[in-house]
This record gives structure tokens, sequence and C-alpha cells, in this order.
């Protein structure tokens, strides 16, 4: 393995084993990593490679790693980020789930969770403010943020918002600053569908194929996938609904993309070969997503009307972080604990150069102390 590959593999498997929080989070830690630290790429590219990935299916911190890894080190890089990133959540969420089925209940990890949480706020905070410099170029681009920001609180589906702030602002910029350039065609996403489910007996072969549609049509957080397995798996008797909420418990205090929930669930269904299936149906997808359309981008840069429509996308997506920050912010500010880790979190991440890495381990040594002995 060459230098690159080395390296590529080296910041995705550290951060597949730290990355706690969300895709939010996710995206502010490889921002520093990448960015910041290493600078791979600067933060305008990085910011359309979210802009981008926020317009295809499947886990969009996952995506943005293949991406990195593609910048880096080529087609090689994209696949050995990818693995990387996942590969801690997959092998933690496959010990879990061989625990679970042995022994029937999962382990005690509450009060690290509980620590971490508001340890991750600042580093998102971090993130939002160094891409916001970088997205909010005129002062129309600052209100098209604005809107999809009050648009995200009131509930609005944010991969909508995103289409539409894209397209407001590449007709808004276009007509005031028309030109003899020409239209160019915007080459239109697939969606793999119509993939059959209606089995009667589940096997691996069945469990790749469920998993590998979800992960060809899946938009938007990681509860959109708990929604449809419950209509897939627990409407039609493969999987209890008790069996599910644990899944999804799992998926929340394992670091790394949520979708590794799919190993645990794998597992339930068809043992340490339905775990491979339902890890290797979800994620296929977004590797071949990515391969697609990571050599389009530097296109789309140069074309006036779709330069027009990134812009516009890339400060929605800020805007939809901000979003996420406000309502993780709300959710996670609940007690004194919280709020103390919070702050130091904050002093940490904008006062000093300490890693994001240690500030999540802080975090949730902080969590466990001031949770079990105050």
């Amino acid at each position: 393995m060459d230098t690159k590959l080395k390296e590529v593999a080296g910041v995705f498997f550290k951060l597949g084993c730290f990355a706690f929080g969300g895709p939010a989070a996710h995206i502010a830690m490889m921002e520093e990593e990448v960015v910041t630290k290493r600078k791979w790429m600067t933060r305008a590219y990085f910011l359309d490679l979210i802009g981008t990935t926020n317009l295809i299916p499947g886990p969009n911190s996952t995506e943005m790693t293949m991406h990195c890894g593609y910048e880096r080190a080529g087609k090689k890089g994209l696949f050995i980020a990818g693995i990387a990133f996942i590969f801690p959540a997959i092998i933690i969420t496959a010990v879990l789930a061989y625990l679970y089925v042995k022994y029937g209940n999962l382990p005690e990890v509450a009060p690290f969770i509980i620590g971490i949480k508001p340890a991750v706020l600042a580093i998102i905070a971090s993130a939002i403010i160094k891409l916001g410099k970088k997205a909010i170029k005129t002062l129309e681009l600052g209100l098209i943020g604005l809107l999809v920001f009050i648009a995200s609180l009131l509930g609005v589906n944010e991969i909508l918002a995103l289409l539409l702030a894209g397209i407001i602002g590449m007709l808004y910029f276009y007509f005031k600053n028309k030109s003899s350039n020409s239209i160019q065609t915007i080459v239109p996403f697939f969606l793999i569908s119509g993939l059959s489910t209606s089995l009667l007996k589940i096997t691996a072969i069945n469990v790749f194929w469920i998993f590998l549609k979800v992960g060809a049509i899946l938009y938007g957080s990681g509860y959109v996938l708990f929604a449809y397995l419950d209509a897939e798996l627990v409407t039609k008797g493969w999987l209890t609904r008790v069996e599910l909420l644990d899944a999804i418990a799992v998926g929340q205090f394992t670091p790394g993309p949520v979708l590794s929930t799919s190993t645990f669930i794998g597992y339930q269904l068809s043992g340490f070969a339905g775990a491979l299936a339902a890890t290797t149906g979800i994620f296929l997808p977004s590797f071949l997503f990515v391969l697609i359309l990571n050599p389009l981008i530097p296109k789309m840069q140069k074309s006036s009307l779709l330069r027009y429509f990134l812009d516009a996308v890339n400060v929605a997506a800020v805007a939809v972080m901000l979003a996420v920050l406000v309502v993780m912010t709300k959710d996670t500010l609940i007690d004194w604990q919280t709020i103390v880790i919070a702050l130091l979190a904050l002093l940490l991440v904008f006062k000093t150069k300490v890693s994001t890495i240690w500030v999540i381990i802080i975090g949730a040594v902080l969590g466990y102390l001031l949770y079990r002995f105050m």
C-alpha cells in the first residue's frame, strides 16, 4: 500500500473509531482532519462535496469519506476511506449483536454517551462557522441560507429544502449574471427500486436484497431507515419491534455511520452471514454513487449555471447543519452536567488546538464521572 493510501486508511479509521454524534458531527470532524490539518483540498471544494453528497441517496458522512479518499488517492482511496470509516462500527456492532442474541441485553454505556453529546455540539458549531464563512459569498446566498434554516426548524424535508434552494439560487444568479454561456444539462441521478422482498423465509441473500434496496433509495437521517425496516421486517414478522428499537439504540451509541445498525439487524435475522449481507447491501450503492459522481464535480464547477446551483446548495447544507445544532442543543443541554461539559468543549474547540478526537474522549470521561459520582 502506497503512502497516500496508508494516510487515507489511518485518518478514516481513526474517525471511524471516534465519530459520534451523527452526520453533522462526522463532517465537522472530517473538515478538521482533511481541510484544516492536512490541507488535502480547499474549504470551498470540501463544501462542494458536501453539497453534491446531500443530493444523492445514502449516508452523507460515509459518502464524504469516500469523496475525500478519492481526492487524496484516486479510486483506491475512495474504497479504502469508505471501508476504513465503516469498519470499526461494523466490528463493534457485530460483537454487540452476538452478545445481544446470546444474553438478551446490551451493555450500560449511557453515562459515556451523555458526556459525548454536549462535546459534539462544540465540534459542530466550529465547523458551521468555518464552512459558513466560505459558503456565504453574497447577501443573497445568506438570505437563501436563512430561509433554509427556518424551513428546517419548521420540519420541511431537508432534501426538498436543498433542492429548492439550489434551483432558486441557480435561476436567480443566472438571470442576474446572464451571459452568452449556454445552459448545460444537469445529469439526472437514478434510483434503484422495485426489488422484491416478499419472501417466505429470510436468508442471507434475502437480507442482502432488502438492504441493497434501502441503501440505493435512502435519503435523510437514519430514522428513515428505521421507518422503512419497521414496514419491511417488523410487519412481516421477521423482527419484533423491541428488537428493532434495540438495534436503534446500538446505532446511537456506536461510533461511525448510524447505518451500521444494519449489521446488528442482519445478525439478528441470519447470523454472521446475515450481518455481512446487510452491511454489504446497505453501503454498496454509496460506493457506486460516489464512484460515478466524483469525476463529474470539476465539470459541474466549470458550468456557470451549475456553479450557481452548487453555491446555493452549499449554503443550504450549512443552514441544515445549523438547524440540526439548534435541535441537538435543546435535546442535549438538559441539566448542569451537560452544560458544564458543553462549555468546556467550547473552550477546548475555540481557544486551544486540542484535536476533536480528544474533545470526544474528554466529554465521555466527564460524562461518566459527573453522572456516576455527583
